[in-house]
């Protein structure tokens, strides 16, 4: 039997520019009234009254400080805070720097003192032993300072992601990712600004970094940390009382 002399159709593809006609640029996903929900979420953020806006770890070191002294008291905070609200990270920073809170001062406490301080924070005991071994790090590789980088933030024993972005937007000024925690990581799932349920905040911060405009990832962990404390809470959310209740995928199911 005669072959078809019928050529199969070859799809080609063409680099950018190239071909008859220009290349469909792909749209860049985004979720569905973000713009919105974030201007909403900063008209119930305007009052700055949430115990982060008063007691967060922006306000835990001391201003006057040398910049060196004030970077480490930035990365101290940190460290306290995780797994504990502000207020007690907040009290357990003004009792250590009643001491005088430099690296060689932490150095020159004992472990048992050092608990006695700053208990009761989470994880208190892992927190002393978290410390101690990252300030004796900050003394012989650092100079007392703390690392400018989140890949050598992250490798102090002790110091998450959150932490070390955190740590470079507010000892450094400078604005390396989102910094998420559990308040950005839960709101962020609710709203639907990640493209699929994330599982924890590190797969947050990547999928938020997607898509958000950068020269809003500094704002958005202030914004939704002080949502989170006050409206967006993690049990019994406050839907009556949040601006979004029309437009938030969540807000009927809970």
């Amino acid at each position: 039997p005669r072959r078809s002399r019928r050529r199969k159709s070859l799809a080609i593809a063409y680099e950018p520019g190239q071909g008859d006609g220009a290349e469909p640029r792909r749209a860049r996903w985004e979720p569905r009234d973000w713009r919105e929900q974030l201007e909403r979420i900063r008209e119930m953020r305007r009052s700055r009254d949430a115990p982060v806006d008063e007691m967060g770890v922006h306000k835990c070191y001391d201003s006057s400080a040398p910049p060196q002294v004030m970077r480490y008291q930035v990365l101290l905070a940190l460290m306290l805070s995780s797994q504990t609200k502000d207020q007690v990270t907040s009290a357990a920073m003004l009792r250590l720097r009643r001491r005088g809170l430099t690296v060689d001062s932490v150095l020159q406490m004992d472990d048992e003192t050092l608990g006695q301080i700053i208990y009761p924070v989470g994880f208190w005991r892992n927190k002393v032993k978290y410390i101690k071994q990252t300030t004796a790090i900050l003394k012989q590789k650092y100079g007392g300072d703390i690392p400018s980088t989140v890949e050598e933030l992250v490798q102090l024993p002790g110091v998450g992601p959150k932490m070390a972005h955190l740590a470079m937007h507010i000892a450094w000024d400078s604005v390396a990712g989102i910094a998420v925690d559990t308040h950005v990581h839960r709101i962020s799932n609710r709203l639907k600004w990640v493209k699929k349920e994330t599982k924890n905040p590190e797969e947050t911060r990547v999928a938020l970094e997607e898509w958000l405009p950068r020269d809003l990832w500094k704002e958005i962990n202030w914004l939704l940390v002080g949502f989170g404390q006050q409206t967006c809470l993690p049990v019994h959310p406050r839907c009556s009382q949040c601006l979004n209740q029309d437009i938030c995928p969540a807000a009927k199911k809970l």
